[in-house]
């Protein structure tokens, strides 16, 4: 199976170690998210390709949206992201997490390149301004839970993290039991939100595996199905 979110910069441990254990869990290939470090380790590994964009919480940082394209031109790039609106936390003030959001928005536009979104207390703004996306677009970290019809009838893909596994999560588990069948997406957004027995110590892409299970409970499907359609709807949506 695939691992469709992971910081694996940000993870514990050197990556080859990381990398290692994925395969042996079964997680044959990681989409890492970042700009340059995330494409020097997709150089490094042939199983590990790029998410390349400003994260909301940068937006304040000075960093210009226009730099991206030339790193989005590399082969091992296949993603804006993640980009959004995180309304939250409030790292970056809202209107420099707007600005950037909607510059991202056009160059995924431009380049073809899918949309790997972050949205939180910011629903309503978010899918307002997804309404210019002409790509496809990835709700990462799946927390949308009021705008499921919404997402499912733009044809958006959603992406399952740890957290469907923590015990309180009854309405992330329910979502991910109604998500089309060529829509769901599996990840870790490691090294946070590990699920059950990690939870609480960093995550990695290995314990996809782990919320692959869960998913296919829910689903009602075996594990083998499932990540077996999970590859293919990456392959799909990521051009892999």
């Amino acid at each position: 199976m695939i691992d469709t979110h992971a910081h694996l910069d940000l993870c514990d441990g050197p990556a080859e170690d990381l990398v290692d254990a994925a395969a042996a869990a079964g997680v044959g290939r990681i989409l890492t998210v970042g700009r340059e470090q995330a494409l020097a380790l997709a150089d490094r590994f042939t199983s590990v390709w790029a998410i390349v964009g400003i994260h909301p919480h940068e937006a304040a940082d000075g960093l210009e949206v226009e730099s991206l394209r030339p790193l989005l031109g590399h082969p091992r790039a296949v993603a804006v992201g993640e980009c959004g609106l995180d309304f939250f936390r409030d790292y970056a003030p809202r209107a420099d997490q707007v600005r950037v959001f909607d510059a991202q928005i056009a160059l995924a536009n431009e380049t073809g390149l899918p949309l790997v979104i972050h949205t939180r207390a910011a629903d309503e703004d978010t899918f307002r301004m997804l309404e210019a996306a002409e790509v496809p677009v990835l709700l990462h970290c799946f927390s949308s839970v009021d705008r499921l019809d919404e997402a499912i009838e733009r044809g958006y893909f959603c992406s399952f993290a740890g957290n469907v596994a923590f015990p309180r999560a009854a309405d992330l588990r329910a979502a991910a039991a109604r998500v089309p069948e060529d829509s769901i997406l599996a990840e870790t957004d490691s090294p946070y939100l590990a699920p059950p027995p990690h939870r609480g110590r960093p995550n990695q892409p290995a314990y996809a595996a782990i919320t692959l299970g869960v998913l296919a409970r829910e689903r009602g499907v075996s594990e083998t199905e499932l990540g077996e359609q999970i590859d293919r709807n990456a392959d799909r949506l990521f051009g892999l």
